[in-house]
């Protein structure tokens, strides 16, 4: 394989000359920025439709998505400098250079719900509400922005050999990202290697978990489930997911990935905290109709 190509060998895909990057009037843009700045775009955009149906303000989400996406932006790079440290100890100044990737999409939805409530306090708003309506915005964006870790040959699993294997050449991804597994496999005359494509998993999940988002808004019982929904849907893809993945934060001092740990406390935490406002709800009805 040439260095920039992609290859989905059970499909019949072969990709050629896969960019990472193109050039304008001399300057190097980043289509892993490019695709980001799509689904964020997007994502504002199915949020304010949202919010326009519903009988809400448009604007609003406009206005909030410009302190949205800075504050998530700084959240998602604290998170993986935080847990990826070693990296970036003896260069501070890397820690500022994001072109190569290293955001962590946990610690941007952080900060997003973070900045979510205090906005929504500054503005007199109903936080949960604002939060149903975000992130439907939310999940769109991470679904178009894991694409942008498929331009930048990252966040791939172990070996695999299913239908949706991926080969990447070797010299084209980072070598921490290239586990035991995946290299035992890498044989004489081969420079490439063949990996389960995470990034694209995780894409069609958000895609499903958005489907599921809109299907469900009219059953909803309560301001903040379809968040909590997402939150649950979203933590057990990902806890999946993060548990193939070759390129996982750790906890300090532990071989647990944080992410993981992460994923699967947002997933139960969803889960009772649906059940007991359901709940909560039931008596509160069965008082009143006494």
């Amino acid at each position: 394989m040439d260095i920039m190509d992609i290859d989905f060998p059970n499909l019949g895909i072969y990709l050629k000359n896969v960019p990472k990057s193109f050039s304008v009037f001399g300057f190097e843009i980043a289509l892993y920025g490019v695709i980001i700045g799509i689904g964020v775009l997007l994502g504002i955009l199915i949020a304010a439709q949202v919010a326009k149906k519903t009988g809400q303000d448009p604007d609003l989400y406009w206005d909030f998505a410009i302190y949205a996406v800075i504050f998530s932006i700084i959240g998602a790079r604290i998170y993986y400098v935080v847990f990826a440290w070693d990296q970036y100890k003896d260069n501070l100044l890397s820690v500022f250079n994001i072109r190569q990737g290293g955001l962590a999409i946990y610690g941007g939805v952080i900060a997003a719900f973070i900045t979510l409530f205090v906005y929504a306090k500054i503005k007199k708003q109903n936080a949960l509400r604002m939060a149903d309506t975000g992130v439907v915005g939310l999940i769109l964006g991470q679904a178009i922005g894991r694409w942008g870790n498929f331009t930048n040959r990252e966040v791939f699993g172990e070996y695999t050999d299913n239908l949706l294997a991926m080969r990447l050449p070797a010299a084209a991804v980072r070598s921490s990202d290239i586990s035991e597994s995946i290299a035992a496999h890498i044989t004489e005359g081969v420079n490439y290697i063949q990996v389960h494509p995470t990034f694209l998993y995780e894409s069609l999940w958000n895609l499903f978990i958005l489907i599921l988002l809109l299907l469900y808004w009219k059953h909803k019982r309560f301001e903040g489930e379809i968040a909590l929904l997402y939150l649950g849907g979203y933590g057990l893809g990902r806890a999946w997911i993060e548990g193939i993945r070759t390129d996982q934060l750790f906890i300090p001092h532990t071989t647990v990935p944080v992410s993981l740990v992460l994923a699967i406390v947002l997933f139960v935490g969803a889960v009772i905290g649906d059940v007991v406002i359901r709940l909560r709800l039931k008596n509160e009805k069965q008082i009143m109709e006494k």
